[in-house]
């Protein structure tokens, strides 16, 4: 099959299109054999291939942790999915298990869900990651409830977008921060209450405005540096806020402390990166009910970019530029 190697840590062109072995079969008892159609390409997958992946002697490795495709083959105990059947997952490429920016992959089917019938494979394979982050980072660690008030930064990102669109679905209400007017357009699209121009706006006093002088319930930091710590006094009294990103090693904690604020790290990568079954098997749970919701009209994904498969490079140059609206996305195959 052909797969883009991540041959050594570095740029982009460290990346190459090989032909390697299919999957090894017999399948495990458990074991979907996928043919994929699309592939996300997602931040983590650019930070792996620049600083080396969590497993150095599995080298080289494939990357991409977001896969979308057809089940071709199933082991003897599979009992949720059958040939023919679409399916997406966030699964692989970290550096132990293959990644999805390959014609074919394996994957047990407890870490697996059906995929959207009403969006392509591209859509697909652009959201498990964002979804899965979205969702734990605002209903799990955010603790999110109906009516309240949640600051969303980076809205029209990748993580960002899905987030307005699942605090909406909670029943909360949602500021967020936009870069240019075209993506403060595309924010209200998604049900964003209030937009935020934090290039010309001084988004603290814009949240506290926004709440009446309080600060929001939860804010959801997805930039990370200097923007977790800015965010503190836009936080009320005992809310919470939470970041995908490590904080830096100087953070000054003073305000978050004061404002007795709790303090959430959202890292969906930790149940792969540790094997943890339990928590691999709620990631598929997260994204059926996604799918029900995007099939019934109440959630979308935005894709911005794609390329094909042989053009992985290009598509990680294209990530690492920054300020992308949604998410970018490998073809595999036939769509």
């Amino acid at each position: 099959m052909k797969a883009v190697l991540m041959t050594a840590a570095g740029g982009p062109e460290v990346l190459q299109v090989q032909d390697v072995p299919n999957p090894a079969v017999p399948l495990g008892e458990t074991e979907l054999l996928v043919r994929l159609r699309a592939a996300g390409v997602n931040p983590i997958d650019t930070k792996l291939r620049q600083r080396g992946t969590f497993y150095p002697d599995k080298m080289p490795a494939i990357l991409g942790c977001d896969g979308a495709g057809v089940v071709e083959a199933v082991g003897a105990g599979v009992q949720k999915f059958g040939v023919g059947d679409e399916v997406y997952f966030c699964y692989g490429g970290l550096g132990a298990h293959q990644g999805n920016y390959a014609e074919y992959t394996t994957v047990d089917e407890r870490f697996v869900a059906h995929k959207p019938a009403s969006i392509s494979f591209t859509e697909a394979a652009a959201a498990p990651l964002v979804l899965i982050t979205a969702w734990e980072a605002l209903y799990e660690r955010g603790r999110l409830e109906p009516g309240e008030q949640v600051l969303i930064h980076a809205g029209a990102g990748g993580v960002g977008h899905v987030a307005i669109q699942l605090a909406k679905l909670k029943g909360a209400h949602v500021c967020t921060t936009v870069s240019s007017q075209e993506k403060a357009e595309f924010v209200q699209t998604l049900g964003a209450d209030h937009v935020i121009h934090y290039k010309e706006t001084d988004f603290v006093q814009a949240a506290l405005d926004w709440t009446n002088g309080e600060g929001v319930d939860l804010a959801f930091d997805t930039v990370g540096g200097e923007t977790f710590q800015k965010t503190f006094p836009a936080v009320r009294v005992y809310g919470d806020i939470v970041t995908i990103l490590e904080p830096n090693a100087n953070t000054v904690w003073k305000t978050a402390r004061l404002r007795n604020l709790r303090i959430g790290l959202e890292l969906m990568l930790t149940p792969m990166s540790q094997g943890i079954v339990e928590a691999l098997q709620h990631h598929a749970e997260i994204l059926e009910q996604c799918a029900k919701w995007i099939d019934a009209g109440k959630l979308k994904i935005q894709v911005s970019n794609t390329f094909p498969l042989q053009e992985a490079v290009s598509a990680h140059h294209l990530l690492e530029t920054g300020s992308m609206t949604g998410k970018i996305v490998l073809l595999i195959g036939d769509k």
